[in-house]
């Protein structure tokens, strides 16, 4: 699908951003002159608004389509009888999502005893709401957003019953409110939020027996990234160029084994023991445990750390110096670029983001600031083709593209795990690859195939295509491929694709298709599903 060209088509800039910072135009978008997409000053005029959303939070989303779409979805959930439980199968509405974390707690602590399904339930309804605000809010860059930061803090509620319990707190408290705000404070809110404390195993972590896993994420993926990591080169802290400065160029071994050891006594109350009788109580909230901590001198990225300070205090000023060092904006800036331009940024572009992140790093709206930079840059409008759509936006915008109302069910969400991409449960702390070869293999295909055939003829009952609205009067088979290239990839026709999909499907140009026939509406439905089976539907 080709590498980072200029932009030679005739598909308006606004539609090539929705395609990126959103997830895909709708049809009322593409009506010419209806909203204003062929306006110049379209893309600020968007991004004013989309940049400054409600807090998620604060219950106040103004979103009254996906309130609407949330409050009527249900999940089927079905277990046999077991030890201590009846057996049930019934359609239950997404019980989980406002939830606090001491409510959904007794899942982790499986107290008392439940069947597996209903432990994995918070991740299942996780990610239908996901599907509904993809396809359905009007906040779609915050969406966008979301999904690039819950890959960048990735944790597996698959594999983890208690990172399930914990990950509708961690969608709405964490990532959903700070997706757009300022990093420094979203990086504390993922340190002490009970998803990461159990994934990365922080909560175990006590002097002496300091666990590393969280220490070492921190720096190698949620901070100063891979590339600053200098321990084939250095294995003394004071030889890495610029530490005898405080200004190390990048860190080694000894800075994640001292971060380990200022992250101690950071745990959850999940009901450990204190000594004697004494035990946690068991919530699932954070909490700082004094006597699990090591006081004991540090020293972290050439800076020496005093014993004994004020409780947390080592564990924030780790927090504060990732978040601030120069590395840390070169790799989240161009994990940003990457998610919205290219698998292989400009090095300008990255270099115009990184400046801006820096200027801003102490406003609340830091990550705001840095997209909108992204997104008004020249590097941003001239890119062309140099992503592919992951199986997620492959389903909404195909949603979004035809006008399915679309409704989250068991078999998508089956679909969507097959497909590479299962929300929420990607085992390592990387998250889901964010190249396009990693999407593009046979099976890959196969899979994306399959989706798009399966929304297309409604057969996991996810909603039907209105193609009565679009499709009044019989046509021939040509014009109906390539009335849904404009509907689904506006600008010109592709001829080739209209051939080939012809062809395809054993169809002359001229054969007449009849909407509101069942070979009339079958026809059009796979044609729909074909034209964005094609390059150009898939590219970002």
């Amino acid at each position: 699908m080709g590498g980072a060209v200029p932009n030679p088509s005739s598909v308006l800039p606004a539609v090539i951003a929705l395609n990126r910072l959103a997830f895909g135009p709708r049809p009322a978008d593409l009506e010419a002159g209806s909203s204003g997409l062929d306006r110049p000053d379209w893309l600020a005029r968007w991004l004013d608004q989309q940049l400054s959303p409600p807090d998620p939070s604060s219950g106040d989303n103004d979103d009254p389509e996906v309130e609407r779409h949330l409050a009527a979805a249900k999940l089927r959930i079905r277990y046999p009888a077991g030890d201590g439980w009846e057996a049930v199968d019934e359609e239950r509405p997404l019980a989980c999502l406002g939830q606090p974390i001491e409510a959904l707690w007794p899942l982790a602590a499986n107290r008392p005893a439940v069947a597996g399904p209903e432990r994995q339930r918070p991740r299942l309804e996780v990610a239908a709401a996901t599907l509904i605000r993809a396809v359905h809010s009007r906040w779609q860059l915050r969406e966008v957003l979301v999904d690039f930061w819950h890959n960048h803090f990735n944790v597996n509620a698959a594999g983890e019953p208690a990172v399930a319990a914990a990950l509708p707190v961690y969608d709405r408290a964490v990532i959903r409110r700070h997706a757009l705000g300022n990093f420094r404070a979203f990086l504390e809110a993922v340190a002490t939020s009970s998803a990461m404390q159990v994934y990365l195993n922080n909560r175990s972590s006590r002097a002496g027996a300091a666990n590393e896993n969280y220490a070492r994420e921190l720096f190698e993926l949620h901070t100063l990234g891979r590339d600053a990591y200098l321990n084939a080169l250095y294995n003394r802290w004071r030889d890495v160029p610029g530490a005898l400065r405080s200004a190390p160029d990048g860190y080694i071994d000894q800075d994640v084994y001292e971060a380990a050891r200022a992250f101690t006594g950071w745990t959850l109350e999940d009901g450990a023991g204190l000594g004697g009788d004494a035990k946690l109580p068991v919530t699932g909230r954070f909490t700082y445990v004094e006597g699990w901590h090591d006081g004991y001198q540090k020293r972290v990225l050439g800076r020496e750390f005093d014993p004994f300070q004020s409780p947390m205090a080592d564990g924030h000023r780790v927090l504060d110096l990732v978040a601030d060092h120069p590395a840390t904006a070169r790799n989240l800036c161009t994990a940003l670029c990457r998610r919205l331009v290219a698998d292989d940024p400009p090095p300008g572009l990255v270099a115009l983001a990184a400046r801006v992140w820096t200027e801003n790093r102490s406003k609340p709206d830091q990550i705001a600031r840095v997209v909108r930079a992204i997104a008004l840059s020249p590097d941003f409008a001239q890119v062309r083709d140099a992503k592919v759509k992951r199986p997620l936006e492959l389903v909404a915008s195909f949603a979004r593209g035809t006008g399915i109302d679309l409704v989250p069910t068991n078999p998508l969400l089956g679909e969507l795990d097959g497909s590479g991409q299962r929300l929420f449960g990607w085992p390592a702390p990387t998250g889901h690859p964010d190249r396009m070869e990693a999407w593009l293999g046979a099976a890959a295909m196969r899979r994306r195939w399959g989706l798009l055939l399966g929304l297309a003829e409604n057969r996991w009952e996810t909603g039907a295509i209105d193609l009565a609205a679009r499709f009044p009067a019989p046509l021939p088979a040509a014009a109906a491929v390539d009335r849904w290239q404009g509907m689904l990839q506006d600008g010109e026709p592709e001829p080739a694709t209209t051939a080939a999909i012809l062809s395809g499907m054993g169809l002359a140009a001229d054969a007449m298709l009849t909407p509101g026939t069942k070979a009339g509406d079958d026809r059009l439905r796979r044609v729909a599903a074909f034209v964005a089976m094609a390059p150009r539907f898939n590219q970002r």
